[in-house]
């Protein structure tokens, strides 16, 4: 499954350009497109990092199996019904935070996993960040995304419209893949996980 987009590149980190909440306020599995190379902003601790966004995975609302709103409504998770264009932060197997984006009307639960970033800015702060950790592949995979871009339990329910953390329409991909989503149980047929076609910054490659 393809699509092409075509629009001029802007890899400076700059929150003027911050999307709207409009722009996440539609269904979530298009936002999950639309965010594939976009500009993730980071400042925390006074620093700036940022990457493109390379790999996105949908979850809708009670309605799917593999989102948290399917069996959740209590503590983090109440980020995901909104509003539009906040973040949603949880630990994953209570360790590793995760990034999403919360999109859809207020009320109806729906995020967007942010799964991996192409590092563009303070990429060694970044490694700083994870340990020491060197060579591209850094923030390939949500939890690694989440800890070299400083993101934690604090951001949870953090406005995604300005510092210290936002997204900007980026360098948009001329070819999307799409598959199955990873590491669930229930839902995983969906074709919800998009990513750059033959990016090699994926946290894991499409299916041929």
């Amino acid at each position: 499954m393809t699509s092409t987009r075509n629009e001029a590149p802007a890899l400076v980190p700059d929150p003027a350009r911050a999307l709207g909440a409009s722009f996440y306020e539609r269904p979530v599995v298009d936002v999950a497109r639309d965010l594939l190379g976009c500009l993730l902003v980071s400042q925390h601790d006074g620093i700036t990092t940022a990457g493109l966004i390379v790999e996105t995975e949908a979850y809708a609302g009670p309605d799917d199996p593999a989102s948290h709103a399917a069996f959740r409504r209590n503590g983090t998770v109440t980020a995901m019904w909104g509003p539009p264009g906040r973040a949603y932060v949880y630990l994953a197997y209570g360790v590793y935070p995760c990034f999403n984006v919360v999109t859809g009307p207020e009320g109806e639960a729906a995020a967007v996993l942010i799964r991996a970033i192409a590092p563009v800015a303070g990429i060694e702060h970044m490694a700083v960040r994870r340990g020491g950790a060197d060579g591209p592949r850094l923030a390939s995979g949500p939890g690694r995304l989440a800890v070299a871009l400083g993101i934690t339990l604090a951001d949870n329910g953090r406005a995604l419209d300005g510092p210290p953390l936002w997204i900007q329409p980026g360098a948009p991909p001329d070819c999307i893949a799409a598959g199955p989503r990873i590491g669930v149980r229930r839902g995983d047929q969906r074709p919800w996980r998009f990513g750059i076609a033959g990016h090699p910054l994926l946290s894991q490659p499409f299916p041929p």
